[in-house]
């Protein structure tokens, strides 16, 4: 199979879909790659890396979409990319449909096989190839929440950890999944108090377990996020429905009870966001205020820590996409039903219900369209 990787060309976006070694495995398994040029610089990993590990490099992203059978990226495709895809091809990032109407429209348009990263289920529960991006925008989220909270940058002027006689900030987790527990790992690390909510009683037992008294853990009833986020100098969103848009916990009502200068991380944001008042945001422009309460919704957090980020992400991704490679997407699929979970698009259909129902269109089963 002819593979092509192009640059992201989202803001900021410095992740690469596949890493030299990456590359390495699938030639080893006889398939071509093509790479755009420079595209694993933000990642630290040179052209000559690349040519090292048997890639094609070529100028531009056209001969990426105009060339290779399998696109392999990180983020979704902008409106630029979207109009390169073509009927047959096989698309493999992270899409995250659901809040998103335009693309949808685009890759149905385009007839293109769309596998998301993000729907891929796992043999063991969990969603083996969104978790470690999980992982990663988890563990920021306490730091560029840190850094918000300073007058500076418009917070309330607070020291995440306190200092001997003045208190540590409140930091409040929505969601106690991989990102609310990183979370809440590098917040009580950095020596906050910290409460996580989740209506899982199964998920507040495991971090209970997982952190003693350390943090606090609280039943997700509507009437606790009201009285929680008065309470919050940081509030973290981690809420999460695979494949669907996540739920809007945090109201705008309940927003105007929150502290001035208090602030807002909203890791869901790539499936709409968890707080009405949330809107994706960029790492060149990444916070907004609303009523006194500072927003920060970047759409792709785990791009700031770009090598982690790309190696983390091919750990994980790499044996879909060889199995993609060495089978073709439609017995890979036929093969593998944690894989064809993944399928969200193909030849003009929608076949992930959660998607589908989110913008009120049809749906046809992945099942079907495999024959």
């Amino acid at each position: 199979m002819l593979i092509g990787v192009p640059k992201e060309i989202k803001d900021n976006e410095f992740r690469v879909g596949l890493t030299p070694s990456s590359v390495a495995e699938l030639v080893h398994h006889g398939h071509r790659v093509l790479v755009e040029k420079s595209a694993g610089l933000g990642s630290g990993l040179a052209d000559a890396e690349y040519v090292q590990a048997g890639a094609i490099l070529v100028d531009g992203p056209d001969e990426i979409f105009g060339g290779a059978e399998m696109v392999v990226k990180v983020k979704e495709p902008l409106a630029a990319e979207r109009r390169k895809l073509k009927r047959g091809q096989v698309l493999f990032t992270y899409l995250h449909l659901a809040p998103d109407l335009p693309q949808t429209q685009d890759l149905i348009a385009s007839g293109a096989t769309c596998i998301a990263y993000e729907t891929v289920t796992s043999p063991h529960g969990g969603l083996p190839l969104l978790t470690p991006m999980s992982e990663v925008a988890g563990r920021l989220a306490p730091q560029v929440g840190a850094h918000a909270l300073e007058k500076a940058a418009g917070g309330r002027g607070i020291l995440l950890g306190g200092v001997p006689g003045v208190p540590a900030a409140e930091v409040v987790i929505l969601g106690g999944g991989v990102s609310g527990t990183h979370a809440a790992t590098i917040a009580l690390g950095m020596g906050a108090n910290v409460t996580v909510v989740d209506r899982s009683a199964e998920a507040l037992r495991r971090l209970s377990a997982q952190f003693g008294t350390g943090v606090r853990t609280i039943f997700s009833t509507r009437t606790a996020i009201e009285e929680l986020v008065k309470r919050a100098d940081l509030l973290i969103g981690t809420v999460l429905v695979p494949g669907a848009a996540a739920p809007k916990l945090v109201t705008r009502a309940m927003l105007k009870t929150m502290k001035p200068g208090a602030v807002i991380v909203d890791v869901a944001i790539d499936q709409g966001g968890c707080c009405e008042t949330s809107k994706p945001t960029t790492h060149s422009d990444p916070t907004y205020v609303v009523d006194d309460v500072v927003h920060y919704c970047v759409a792709n957090m785990p791009g700031a820590v770009a090598r982690t980020s790309t190696f983390a992400l091919n750990n994980a991704t790499l044996p879909f996409a060889l199995a993609l490679a060495d089978k073709g997407w439609r017995q890979a699929l036929k093969d593998d039903v944690h894989l064809r979970a993944g399928l969200n698009v193909h030849d003009g259909k929608i076949t992930c219900k959660p998607v589908a129902e989110a913008h009120g269109l049809g749906y046809t089963s992945a099942e079907s369209v495999l024959g």
